[in-house]
């Protein structure tokens, strides 16, 4: 177990947190969550000792271990892969390394020798034998091939060390375990693999991440950082959301009798208990439901973006022909090739790949940013578009404030028209005189779907709109995409986003195209596509 008590954190005048007081125990799993700048990431630091608190403490039940996903891809540089995954389980490595120290010793002496019998019993106690193949059956696990365990980190690539990191982590079954944004840079079968290990995790598990289905299906609580508290509520991350979106709108409800709104929040959470049984800890979850008191539902006072799209007209029956389109790395692979397909109306396209630089260089090429190296494309005479760049720095560069930035997208330069949407994604006040090259990167993407919104085009792409955004801004965006009764083209990393928005998936592959008009989820879990998937980049040189 740990706890948390009495906790605050101030810098300067600012107070990130003030008396907090909060346990964690064994068999749970918790989602942290806040706005950005709430505190998340800092409090996990706090949790592992990485940061001091101004008052207060953290306590562990004695003897046991903690683990914590570390985000510093360079500090294991001078160790092969696998003695990485080892210094995981700091006590056995410890041990090992005393061990090996002693036995290479020299002058070897009684003392020596007494020692090195207490060691080699720690080392048995610990299964220190098993130790290596264990690692490296996680490393197996997690995508990482038998051939880098002994290759040392400095030589690897970013996204294998993400793996191996992650492998450090979870490695030894540590009593707690700290994960900041775990599925960063994981394709979609480890993300698959981590939630299965997390579900069945018999220990602590505390996470910050804004992937909500990742959280719905390993979080059995959501800890929720808000005005400068942290509140611990039963239940997964939908939950949590759809819980105080109720208990907000009946609080507005002013007319509503008490019993009425009661007997409606019983009837949520009976139904969210009869949910529970489609996840893979559907009986922890469900039992805790079940014993969840209806006063704990409390009403969140987030704020959500305003995200409206409006399209100036519909679309034609012409929208975009793609035909034979190719893009070649500078070595010569294809990113991709042969990419043939029809977009129609309705359509609202998922794009994937296992190279997400196809997927950029498909979007320039379809907006004019660059050429392909053969192929042609053809947009309906009737469309007009609207892109997010996953990159868009070059936008920013400037000391202009925001009203002036996106003054400049606009046909209507008035001055109320332009606060008003930025107003729509939280800019107000002395926010909107920002000079727009200080913005962090959550900010940055906010200023941008202003812009997007501005143009009233009836086709939106959108290459990873989510990132750095906000659980409250996805959950936004996402909806507003739901609602969208034109055209999209889009990439995402967020599962949830993908799968409630798509109604088409599109894989450009080195070897051509795999085009199905179905969900994320049914796409996914196919058989026959995931066979189709391995063929078509079989023997392909993915850029890393």
């Amino acid at each position: 177990m740990i706890a948390v008590s009495n906790l605050s954190l101030r810098y300067g005048k600012r107070i990130l947190f003030d008396d907090v007081n909060i346990k964690f125990t064994p068999g749970n799993c918790y989602g942290i969550i806040g706005a950005n700048g709430a505190g998340k990431s800092t409090f996990l630091k706090i949790l592992a000792g990485e940061i001091d608190p101004t008052t207060g403490h953290v306590a562990i039940t004695p003897g046991e271990r903690m683990s914590v996903l570390k985000q510093n891809h360079f500090e294991f540089d001078s160790y092969t892969v696998l003695q990485t995954i080892l210094i995981g389980n700091k006590k056995l490595w410890g041990v090992m390394q005393e061990k090996d120290a002693l036995y290479a010793k020299a002058d070897f002496s009684d003392a020596d020798g007494v020692r090195a019998a207490e060691l080699e019993t720690l080392f048995a106690e610990m299964e220190g034998w098993n130790a290596e193949s264990n690692a490296a059956n996680m490393l197996s696990e997690l995508g990482v091939n038998e051939n880098f365990h002994n290759t040392l980190m400095s030589e690897i690539s970013g996204k294998e060390k993400v793996r191996v990191l992650l492998a450090q982590a979870l490695f030894g079954n540590p009593d707690i375990l700290l994960l900041d944004e775990p599925t960063n840079d994981l394709d979609v079968e480890t993300i698959n693999w981590l939630e299965n290990f997390l579900a069945e995790f018999k220990n602590t598990v505390i996470v910050v991440s804004h992937d909500r289905h990742f959280l719905d299906v390993v979080c059995t609580h959501v800890a929720d950082i808000d005005f400068s508290k942290i509140q611990l509520y039963t239940g997964n991350y939908t939950f949590w959301y759809e819980s105080s979106q109720l208990a907000l709108r009946q609080k507005s409800d002013q007319n509503k009798k008490v019993e009425d709104k009661r007997k409606e929040l019983q009837e949520f959470i009976e139904r969210f208990s009869a949910n529970a049984s489609k996840s893979r800890q559907a009986t922890s979850r469900k039992k805790l439901l079940e014993k969840l008191v209806i006063d704990e539902i409390k009403p969140s006072t987030r704020k959500y973006p305003g995200i409206i799209f409006k399209a100036d007209r519909d679309c034609g029956d012409q929208i975009l022909h793609v035909e034979s389109l190719s893009k070649l790395s500078p070595i010569k692979t294809p990113y991709f090739s042969n990419i043939t397909f029809t977009m129609v109306k309705g359509d609202k396209i998922a794009l994937l790949s296992r190279d997400h630089i196809a997927i950029t260089l498909f979007f320039e090429i379809l907006m004019g940013l660059d050429k392909a190296d053969s192929g042609n494309f053809n947009w309906g005479s009737t469309i007009t578009r609207s892109y997010l760049p996953n990159e868009n720095s070059q936008f920013f560069k400037s000391e202009e404030n925001l009203i002036d930035w996106l003054r400049q997208f606009s046909k209507e330069k008035g001055e109320t028209y332009i606060r008003g949407f930025l107003g729509k994604m939280l800019f107000s006040g002395e926010e909107t005189l920002k000079k727009c090259n200080v913005l962090s990167g959550g900010e940055k993407v906010r200023c941008m779907i202003s812009r997007m919104m501005l143009t009233n085009a009836n086709c939106l792409l959108l290459d990873e709109p989510t990132n750095h955004l906000d659980l409250e801004s996805i959950t936004a965006f996402n909806d507003a995409l739901k609602e969208w009764k034109h055209v999209a083209l889009f990439t995402s990393h967020d599962h949830t986003f993908t799968q409630s928005v798509a109604n088409r998936i599109i894989e450009l592959t080195p070897k051509g195209i795999i085009d199905k008009r179905m969900t994320y989820d049914e796409y996914i879990t196919d058989e026959n596509i995931k066979s189709v998937r391995e063929k078509m980049y079989s023997g392909a040189a993915l850029t890393m």
